[in-house]
């Protein structure tokens, strides 16, 4: 585990693959505005943060319908079926083998925090989390405040914590706040575009699970 002694997971494209399930939302709202949908190839190579700026790499205008209708059309639907997704696969032995470990770990999402809360309870996945921050509203935006609040409550060097993502928002997020980062690359954003920009990419979270060393215990 590399002396890490805290772990920050994101929850969107990281633990919970949702990224078909956002890519369908998003082009039920495309085809509303007549523009043609994207391809799950193509929406994750325009996804990115602030998401409005994605919503505009998509074609929408937002001198035509704001963004933030825009946005609580998709929080809507999302939040609608959003059971119907499911966490990506080795989610769950990761958090465990971590946990057993005596490693303590917390969740930092884009996702509205009550919202957050409720999934993640609706999984089973609170026992594993010390820490669960969510933002303060539904448009996505940075974390970076949260996460700068996150790191007072954990109270450790930054060099034993670390942040696990699927954005390089997330290793934005993760600079800003001193601590280390990787991501998976199987969520919302192609591996081609973080790679670009970072060097600790995995494929996977079984990839994950080698490089923490878990499949040893």
């Amino acid at each position: 585990m590399n002396n890490y002694k805290h772990i920050i997971w994101d929850w969107n494209g990281t633990l919970l693959n949702d990224v078909d399930y956002s890519k369908n939302i998003i082009n039920n709202i495309l085809s509303d505005n007549d523009l043609p949908k994207l391809s799950l190839q193509k929406y994750r190579e325009i996804f990115t943060f602030p998401v409005q700026d994605y919503y505009v790499a998509a074609g929408l205008d937002f001198s035509k319908t704001s963004f933030e209708i825009l946005g609580r059309n998709f929080i809507d639907e999302y939040e609608s079926k959003k059971l119907t997704c499911s966490l990506f696969n080795h989610a769950v032995e990761v958090l465990s083998l971590i946990h057993k470990k005596g490693i303590t770990q917390s969740v930092l999402s884009a996702y509205l925090h009550e919202n957050l809360v409720k999934i993640l309870d609706h999984y089973g996945l609170t026992k594993y989390f010390d820490y669960v921050n969510g933002l303060d509203n539904i448009y996505a935006g940075s974390k970076v405040n949260i996460g700068l609040k996150l790191i007072e409550k954990i109270n450790l060097p930054g060099d034993e914590i670390l942040f696990i993502g699927d954005t390089l928002h997330d290793a934005e997020v993760a600079n800003a706040m001193g601590v280390d980062c990787v991501l998976i690359a199987n969520g919302h954003q192609v591996k081609e575009k973080l790679i670009l920009k970072h060097d600790k990419v995995f494929e996977d979270l079984n990839d994950l699970k080698k490089y923490l060393s878990l499949d040893k215990m």
